[in-house]
């Protein structure tokens, strides 16, 4: 959700300088009725590009999470959560590089943009991916004002593609050091639905809007490297978080968003989730090394199971969590190369 403000421009310099704010609890299912105050506390500023200015001024927006009146986390506040798993950590510098997967609609909510309305495209997926042309690519008005746009905020927007089904889009947030990665992430979004209104086109990030047919569904691969695992061994580093990675496969993907089994099927560029595998340059491994880092010996690895709705704090919390942990765990045996 969003509200708007005025304050006098001393308090937008630096978060800290920010007031608290709230809203109706009771409104959006977040708190009763008879105590239905929601504290909002500023996190993180970016400039606005929805209302610039000339006069040497930048409206913002703000980053927020929630909190009870007497100073608790609310059970939705998933940044919290994170926050206390990066806690400790500062030393291990995390890289987080998000790649967020979307669909473009019409407004009725049914048409994907490309799509004949109450049909299917004439030609199957393959085309459409980092395609050109009216014929291919569908929605690059809103990921080119979506990419100026974020890049006017300040957040790290690294890239735009087209995906592979039509009227599938991509960006990538990153990378950035741990907490920053969510809020990034999720401003991001809201400036990708502001952009949506402004075309009137609508956005969902569910992992597989259309059932129907051969086509992929829509994800949030996120990249993950340590320091260690950019320095020189840093291979076996990767290695080892991926066996924790797998030894709690099951808590991850339910972690991993809602929806998502219609997604990760073992089809579709996707690894089924009742199996943990991993491979190098496998995109039908859960996680992925990529040939660059294995040729280099250190680099970063790609977890692959998120799904386009999952909650970046919790994606981030979690791996963090679970990388961070001193346990011993089995050796997974990656897929061969081959099947890539």
């Amino acid at each position: 959700l969003s509200k708007t403000r005025t304050l006098t421009p001393d308090k937008a310099e630096a978060v800290e300088n920010l007031p608290k704010w709230n809203f109706d609890g009771s409104s959006t299912g977040q708190a009763p009725g008879d105590d239905s105050e929601v504290i909002l506390r500023p996190c993180a500023i970016y400039k606005d590009p929805f209302r610039p200015r000339a006069d040497g001024l930048a409206n913002i927006l703000v980053m927020c999470d929630t909190w009870t009146p007497s100073g608790e986390a609310l059970e939705t506040n998933s940044r919290a959560y994170a926050v206390k798993t990066f806690e400790g950590h500062d030393d291990e510098v995390v890289w987080f590089g998000m790649e967020q997967e979307f669909t473009l609609f019409n407004l009725d909510e049914r048409t994907p943009l490309g799509w004949p309305q109450g049909g299917m495209p004439p030609r199957p997926q393959g085309p459409y991916y980092c395609s050109v042309g009216p014929e291919n690519s569908f929605g690059r008005h809103v990921t080119d004002a979506l990419y100026k746009a974020c890049l006017y905020a300040g957040l790290e927007i690294s890239g735009t593609n087209g995906e592979v089904m039509p009227g599938q889009q991509e960006y990538q947030v990153g990378p950035c050091v741990g907490i920053d990665a969510g809020d990034q992430l999720m401003m991001s979004r809201y400036i990708l639905q502001r952009v949506c209104e402004d075309f009137q086109v609508y956005c969902t990030l569910h992992p597989k809007p259309i059932v129907e047919g051969d086509w992929n569904g829509a994800g949030m691969h996120t990249n993950v490297s340590t320091k260690a695992m950019r320095e020189d061994g840093g291979i076996e580093v990767i290695k080892t978080a991926i066996y924790k990675l797998g030894a709690k496969h099951s808590e991850h993907i339910a972690m991993y968003g809602t929806g998502n089994e219609l997604r990760l099927t073992g089809k579709f560029e996707t690894a089924s989730m009742d199996e943990f595998t991993f491979g190098v340059a496998n995109r039908g491994a859960s996680v992925r090394i990529g040939r660059d880092t294995e040729a280099d010996g250190k680099g970063y690895f790609e977890d692959r199971r998120p799904s386009s709705n999952c909650d970046p704090y919790l994606v981030s919390g979690k791996i963090m969590d679970t990388i961070m942990e001193d346990v011993d765990v089995p050796v997974i045996t990656p897929l061969n190369k081959d099947e890539a």
